[in-house]
C-alpha cells in the first residue's frame, strides 16, 4: 500500500512537470499597438475650468484637432480653436446654461445645435428650455424650440442637410409632460414634429443616425420619474 502511495504521487509530480513544462513553451501573445500608444501618453488639464462641477459633452471638429466645444453641467458652452490652450465662451448670453448636447452638422461644422437641460437626471441636474442653432460657429444662437423638453439628452443631424436634425427629448424630471420622445425637424428648427413617443412619463435617452443611410435610426427610450422623497427614478 506504501509502495502504491509513492508511486502515485510520483505519478502527480510527473504530470505537474509535463503541465508547467508545455506552459513554458506557449508563444506570449504579441503586444497591442493601441496599448503600447496608450501607455506612452499622460493626462493633463487642459481646462475650461469654469464648468461647474462636470462636463456633460465634448465635441470636435473632424479633420480638425485643435477646434472642439466643450459644455458643463450649468456652464455653457467653451469653444477652442488652438488645442485648448485658450477657450472662449460661446453660450454666456442665453437663458438656460445647463447643456445636455451639442451636434455639429457633419455637412458644415459652423451649423451646431445645442440641446439644454442635462441629459443626466439626477435628483440635483438642472433643466433647460429647448433647442439652440447657431450658423457661425458659435458666434451668435436662435433658440428654435421644444422649451417644454426640459432636458435634450442627444442631437443628431442629417448628414447631408444641415436642416434635417433629430432631438431626444428626455421630459419632465418631477412630473410627466408630453414632449418627450423623439422629435425631428426638417426645416432647421423652425418646425418640430415628435415621430417617437411611447407615454408622458417615458423620453428618450440617446439616439444614433447610420453614417452611410441617415434614414436609419436608432434611439432608445427612458421611463423615469423622480420624486422629491426618493433618490432614484421610479
Amino acid at each position: 500500500m506504501k509502495q502504491l502511495l509513492t508511486f502515485a504521487a510520483a505519478g502527480i509530480m510527473l504530470a505537474a512537470g509535463s503541465h508547467l513544462s508545455l506552459r513554458a513553451q506557449a508563444p506570449t501573445p504579441a503586444p497591442v499597438p493601441e496599448l503600447q500608444a496608450l501607455g506612452g501618453l499622460t493626462f493633463r488639464n487642459i481646462g475650461p475650468t469654469n464648468q461647474a462641477g462636470r462636463v456633460s459633452v465634448i465635441t470636435g471638429v473632424p479633420g480638425d484637432p485643435f477646434t472642439f466645444y466643450v459644455s458643463g453641467a450649468n456652464g455653457g458652452v467653451w469653444k477652442t480653436t488652438n488645442g485648448a490652450t485658450t477657450w472662449t465662451p460661446v453660450f454666456d448670453d442665453q437663458a438656460f446654461l445647463s447643456i445636455g448636447d451639442i451636434a455639429l452638422a457633419p455637412s458644415n461644422p459652423d451649423v451646431i445645435y445645442v440641446g439644454t437641460g442635462e441629459g443626466n437626471p439626477r435628483n440635483n441636474a438642472s433643466f433647460g428650455n429647448g433647442v439652440y442653432r447657431s450658423n457661425d460657429g458659435g458666434t451668435t444662437w436662435t433658440h428654435i424650440g421644444l422649451e417644454d423638453s426640459d432636458r435634450i439628452a442627444r442631437i443628431r443631424i442629417d448628414n447631408a442637410n444641415p436642416d434635417i436634425a433629430y432631438a431626444c427629448a428626455m421630459g419632465h424630471e418631477w412630473g410627466p409632460n408630453e414632449q418627450r420622445g423623439v422629435f425631428k425637424t426638417t426645416d432647421g428648427g423652425k418646425n418640430w414634429q415628435r415621430v417617437l413617443f411611447k407615454d408622458t412619463q417615458t423620453g428618450c435617452s440617446d439616439i444614433d443616425i447610420n453614417p452611410t443611410n441617415s434614414n436609419e435610426i436608432y434611439a432608445g427610450m427612458y421611463t423615469y420619474l423622480r420624486k422629491a422623497w426618493h433618490l432614484r427614478s421610479a
